[in-house]
């Protein structure tokens, strides 16, 4: 028997709480404001910010429909690192000193909730047929960039998993490509860091259904000083919390393409 899809005409989705529960506190109030049907996150609870397990009450009060991403498959698994899928010495050091923190901080009964999360989710939005990944379909650490992923790659991707629209995250800054064929690839963007424009808020992503699909991306704006203030307290690296004021990307940047890093600071 096929197994029934869900079906919905107005959707919030985000990727990247990064143990950012005050930011996610804030995107689930406005995501509420805005009559949606459902919430969606794209995986990566942990990582990159202080208190991993604050999270979890605000994702599963607020019924959250979550897919693992590659920190979550990583904790739920006692993996040595993160998964994160960098190649820089400077951007792994940073990575590891994250992973041990949010491994050390996350609860063994939020680690099963983790190991429990599906690798992707499917739905429909109106007519069409969406399909959720973290990185990419194919692989959970892939990182797909406005700037550097091909068309071609992008309609294989909907072609193979049968979908009309392909939502992922993973990289940390979102956009969406509406494709000739009527089909649409949306980074949904994270919430738990800003995304490298110098401005403090973050970023989730609101799809309706129509005629065509209306995809509106979201900005959220939060107390980034008292989420700065606790990586101070909890003594993780000032790159992260100068990250937090600025809106610059201090870390992760050896993995952006020319055109994404053109527009950050470093």
């Amino acid at each position: 028997m096929q197994e029934r899809v869900a079906e919905y005409r107005r959707i919030a989705v985000f990727g990247g709480v990064y143990s950012n529960a005050l930011a996610l506190e804030a995107m689930l109030a406005d995501a509420r404001s805005r009559d949606v049907e459902a919430v969606f996150c794209l995986g990566d609870m942990g990582g990159f910010g202080p208190h991993p397990d604050r999270v979890f009450p605000l994702l599963r009060g607020a019924g959250v429909l979550a897919i693992q991403g590659n920190y979550d498959e990583a904790l739920a698994q006692g993996k040595m690192d993160c998964g994160c899928g960098y190649t820089d010495p400077r951007d792994n050091h940073f990575a590891r000193i994250s992973y041990e923190y949010t491994f050390a901080n996350t609860s063994t009964e939020n680690k099963r909730w983790l190991g429990g999360l599906p690798a992707r989710r499917r739905l429909r939005l109106g007519t069409l047929r969406v399909l959720m990944s973290h990185g990419s379909p194919r692989v959970i650490n892939e990182f797909l960039w406005e700037s550097a992923t091909p068309t071609g790659l992008l309609k294989r991707f909907l072609r193979e998993g049968e979908a009309d629209v392909l939502l992922c995250t993973h990289t940390g800054i979102k956009w969406h490509r509406a494709l000739p064929d009527g089909t649409h690839a949306v980074n949904v963007g994270v919430i738990g860091r800003p995304e490298n424009d110098g401005s403090s808020n973050v970023w989730y992503t609101l799809l309706t259904a129509g005629p065509d699909l209306s995809v509106e991306f979201i900005p959220v704006h939060y107390d980034y000083e008292t989420l700065a203030r606790q990586m101070e307290q909890e003594g993780l690296p000032p790159e992260f919390s100068e990250t937090v004021r600025t809106g610059w990307w201090t870390t992760c940047l050896e993995n952006l393409p020319s055109k994404e890093r053109s527009r950050g600071k470093f």
